[in-house]
């Protein structure tokens, strides 16, 4: 049975959540929180005990996250990034691979995780890169491309990015490794001034050469949908973490809304609560209904990956399926909340203003909905005959 531990406490989301709306207003990088939570252990939260972490499995990881991003959506959704990396290599390490388990170490160790996979204009996402790889000769390879969306732009220590091997004799190869801020090579552009998710600065980073050594190159893969255990816990813990993320905006929508409901006084039915209007009812229960499903399935799956079930060929699907209900819905409770909420929502300084414009940037985040349809149809039916 899942445990559920904790190591965010209700005082630590308080304090975080009294400063998400300053970090948004001001496109400011969410410092204190940062410091706070390091200093509570949240980012050694998945790191298993043995290499100094707090030991919590993935199923335990999304509930904290969603509670976390109820509080504040882009400080949750920057420090995902992190976990994401410390998620993939714990996949690895379960599974009997310790190749990468240099992360597990030095996340342990106090070291920060930043997620540089995003091209613009590459909707082929980990099956192709538009970054080179170049080898040094030794193993390692040098990185000349341009990430975007780097969150914690920052704060990372280290950055974990892929580009492709054009040159080597079995050329292409995707490579995936792990460079180091102190190592260079690369320019974090100042650019982050997005609608929402404000506060996680995931500016753009040029990468020039920045290196990483043999021993921290993760993968050499053929490009293309691969098995192999590192691709799956990228898909895995991004997919997975990504949905409780917004999980959590969805839930703190729903209860903002109940909340002002209750406060907001109809003329029209002599100053009863809009709590009493059957319209109001129907539409904050339509949104519970719609999130009521999510937790399940979340759960399940991520528990699925703690246990290293076997879904063999229906594991993307299924991932790529939580990630896409989970965003769609937590827009529409979103939008539901504001419905019922009145005309004040709509101001920048109301939170369900501020939740809407976190909320959307789930429609970006891969796999989108065209993707997951395409992965699921595949699945179920196979591919399409190339002369079809």
């Amino acid at each position: 049975m899942p445990q559920n531990r904790q190591i965010l406490t209700d005082e630590l989301l308080e304090r975080i959540h009294s400063r998400a709306a300053g970090y948004d207003r001001d496109n400011a990088f969410f410092t204190e929180d940062f410091d706070e939570l390091v200093e509570a252990g949240y980012l050694k939260a998945m790191v298993p005990t043995e290499f100094g972490g707090g030991g919590l499995s993935l199923e335990e990881l999304t509930r904290e996250q969603m509670r976390l991003a109820a509080a504040a959506p882009a400080t949750a959704l920057a420090v995902n990034m992190h976990h994401i990396w410390v998620g993939v290599a714990k996949t690895v390490h379960d599974r009997g691979d310790d190749s990468v388990d240099f992360v597990l170490e030095e996340a342990g160790a106090g070291e920060v995780f930043a997620f540089g996979i995003s091209e613009r204009g590459n909707d082929l996402v980990l099956f192709g890169s538009t970054t080179q790889a170049r080898p040094d000769g030794e193993g390692g390879y040098s990185f000349h491309g341009t990430k975007i969306f780097t969150s914690l732009s920052p704060a990372w220590t280290r950055l974990g990015t892929f580009g492709m091997d054009t040159t080597s004799e079995d050329a292409p190869r995707s490579v995936y490794g792990f460079i180091t801020r102190a190592g260079g090579g690369f320019e974090i552009k100042d650019d982050w001034d997005a609608m929402g998710q404000r506060a996680s600065r995931s500016c753009t980073t040029v990468l020039d050469g920045a290196h990483a050594p043999a021993e921290r190159i993760a993968r050499r893969l053929l490009p293309g949908p691969n098995p192999d255990p590192f691709i799956f816990g990228i898909f895995a813990n991004f997919e997975i973490l990504l949905a409780s993320v917004y999980t959590g905006i969805a839930q703190r929508a729903l209860d903002v809304a109940v909340e002002t409901v209750h406060k907001r006084t109809s003329l029209k039915n002599d100053g009863a609560p809009y709590a009493h209007d059957p319209d109001i009812r129907w539409r904050i229960a339509d949104a519970g209904i719609a999130l009521d499903g999510i937790y399940p399935q979340i759960a399940s799956i991520a528990t699925d990956v703690d246990t290293l079930a076997d879904h063999g060929p229906m594991w993307f699907a299924k991932l790529s399926s939580v990630k896409v209900r989970a965003t769609e819905t937590a827009k529409d409770v979103v939008e539901k909340a504001i419905r019922v909420s009145g005309g004040g929502s709509y101001f920048n300084r109301s939170e369900l203003s501020r939740l809407y414009r976190d909320v959307l940037a789930g429609l970006f985040h891969p796999s989108d909905d065209e993707s997951a349809h395409s992965t699921m149809a595949n699945a179920l039916l196979g591919p399409v005959p190339p002369s079809a």
